[in-house]
């Protein structure tokens, strides 16, 4: 077979069987010359810092400059404090505690249960007109719960003799002292904590029957401390002078309820 010297020697018909090939290089008549580049410039390392870096705030056009960059744009400030962490303990250190977003005052609750439990003692009349709901809705729930210990169901019974009460006091301290010092949710408040020896009178009623001779003595220590107690204080936050004696009767018969309740 001859040497390739036109398009049908690769496109032709199948060759022989005896047929021989001639793989050798065809001679395209001139040499390859490849260009050659004479690099004899000194290799300088480019700049990026001026001609290239733009801040954040001018477009996302150019290199990356770490240094265009504030440290505050990844979260962390030049001190390495996170600034997510520092923005978020400034804005919670401005905010009140939580219970007192809610309207609880643990030293006031603390001050009128000492005032109750010992009538003696002076309390701040700021701290009486307090209209703190935290403490009475407790001793309600206790009283109700050792009351329940003791086979009586008598929620409904607390609820109703305690919203009358309350409206019955409100309504009497308004005629006895000036309407503009009298506040529902103070009275109710008072009234609330003054019955914490009824929740004490109900809590021995589960380790001993009250109903005998001792029954009746303890119940009646026990209103005469509610009566006292809720007396002092409604003197103290209203600025009842010498009419303490006046308001501790309806008080004596209203924990009276409360005693029958506890003891029948």
């Amino acid at each position: 077979m001859s040497q390739f010297g036109g398009p049908n020697d690769f496109y032709g018909s199948a060759p022989s069987a005896d047929a021989s090939y001639n793989f050798d290089m065809p001679e395209f008549g001139q040499e390859l010359n490849f260009q050659t580049f004479d690099n004899t410039q000194a290799s300088v390392p480019p700049n990026y810092d001026a001609s290239y870096a733009q801040p954040p705030s001018q477009g996302l056009g150019g290199f990356y400059n770490p240094t265009a960059y504030t440290d505050t744009s990844y979260g962390q400030d030049k001190s390495g404090k996170s600034a997510a962490d520092g923005g978020a303990g400034n804005e919670f250190d401005d905010e009140p505690p939580l219970l007192e977003e809610l309207g609880i005052n643990p030293n006031h609750i603390f001050q009128k249960t000492l005032a109750v439990l010992n009538p003696l003692r002076g309390t701040d009349q700021q701290i009486l007109q307090d209209t703190d709901m935290a403490g009475p809705l407790v001793f309600c729930l206790t009283l109700g719960g050792f009351l329940l210990l003791s086979g009586k169901v008598t929620f409904s019974y607390i609820y109703g003799i305690g919203v009358m009460g309350c409206i019955f006091f409100y309504c009497l301290l308004s005629l006895m002292v000036s309407r503009s010092q009298v506040t529902f949710g103070a009275v109710a408040s008072v009234l609330g904590y003054c019955l914490l020896p009824m929740v004490v009178l109900s809590g021995i009623n589960i380790l001993i029957t009250i109903q005998g001779t001792l029954g009746l003595i303890v119940s009646g220590i026990s209103i005469f401390w509610c009566a006292i107690s809720a007396s002092k204080l409604f003197a103290t936050a209203f600025s009842m002078d010498h009419q303490q004696l006046l308001i501790a009767y309806p008080c004596a018969v209203l924990y009276g309820g409360f005693a029958l309740i506890t003891i029948y």
